[in-house]
């Protein structure tokens, strides 16, 4: 294995719980980049379904948990800030028209100078894809022909592409992105998502919460890369091409910085490259005690 380059500490953007406040949010961002972290990482839901409806509900999030559209939740941040990237962690591409989404990130990757990285995945949410009119069964062919076609559309001013689910009769984004391509980042636990994101991605992004947990899944991966021919975990990750990144979360916890280094450790051991420390859960309150929070990783991690 390559020597490890350093890690990248980022931030997972609390939007559940910070509120809605614009002047809060742009504080949020000047301070995440002035404290030194790399990246801010947004979590993506279009709708919240209603757990009070017929049947019950038991997904992670529903219509009670706030979430900001992360490409334009990113833009607004873009505007305040100067070097600090922006990941989505994760974009839930199947329920989106192919080509806008190109568009849109192509925008945002202009106007922020090349600053966003896109993590991307398969999502969970049925009602969702109801509500958007597209197929949840297929998600995970169409995502692999999403990401060829999302490549050409950033990096050809003009393409031809006749594929299962998408037709370009000679067509093409103008202006065309900062980053030519656009990293992609691959979400999702299971063994398909895993040499998906082997296959195609530039990155994985777990959905584990501690280290341990994601060995068995690290050592797939890795075996993954090994049969697509790629570089092995751990390398660096300045472009297409030049190595496989993986960007874990850590989360805030009771805030003890011991837990918090022991686990940034072991991920990097395992062959992290990009760690997103998670403040939300953590009984925080407002958008003041995220702040807070942030600070104190900070100092604790000498950013």
């Amino acid at each position: 294995m390559n020597s490890k380059p350093p890690l990248r500490i980022g931030l997972v953007y609390p939007q559940t719980e910070f509120g809605n406040d614009p002047h809060a949010i742009r504080d949020y961002a000047q301070a995440a980049e002035n404290l030194g972290f790399s990246h801010i990482l947004a979590y993506d839901h279009v709708l919240g379904a209603n757990p009070q409806r017929p049947g019950g509900w038991q997904g992670v999030y529903s219509s009670q948990d706030a979430f900001h559209d992360p490409l334009v939740l990113f833009s607004f941040m873009a505007a305040f800030t100067r070097t600090i990237e922006f990941a989505t962690g994760v974009i839930i591409l199947p329920q989106r028209q192919t080509a806008l989404f190109a568009r849109q990130a192509a925008s945002l990757d202009l106007l922020s100078s090349g600053r966003l990285r896109l993590g991307i995945g398969l999502g969970w949410n049925s009602v969702e894809y109801t509500a958007l009119n597209e197929n949840f069964h297929n998600r995970g062919k169409r995502i692999e022909e999403q990401v060829e076609l999302l490549r050409r559309l950033w990096t050809e001013p003009l393409i031809t592409y006749n594929g299962r689910w998408h037709s370009i009769p000679d067509a093409g984004l103008n202006p065309l992105p900062k980053q030519r391509p656009i990293p992609i980042w691959f979400g999702g636990n299971s063994q398909p998502a895993l040499k998906r994101a082997a296959a195609l991605g530039d990155g994985w992004i777990p959905g584990f919460r501690r280290p341990a947990d994601a060995l068995q899944a690290l050592e797939s991966l890795d075996r993954y890369l090994q049969e697509a021919g790629r570089p092995s975990l751990g390398g660096e990750t300045t472009g297409p091409g030049q190595g496989f990144g993986v960007d874990a979360r850590i989360p805030y916890g009771d805030g003890h910085p011991e837990a918090w280094i022991s686990d940034l450790n072991s991920w990097h051991s395992a062959g992290a490259t990009h760690l997103s420390f998670n403040t939300m859960g953590s009984n925080l309150g407002s958008h003041a005690g995220h702040l807070d929070a942030i600070h104190k990783i900070a100092r604790s991690l000498g950013l």
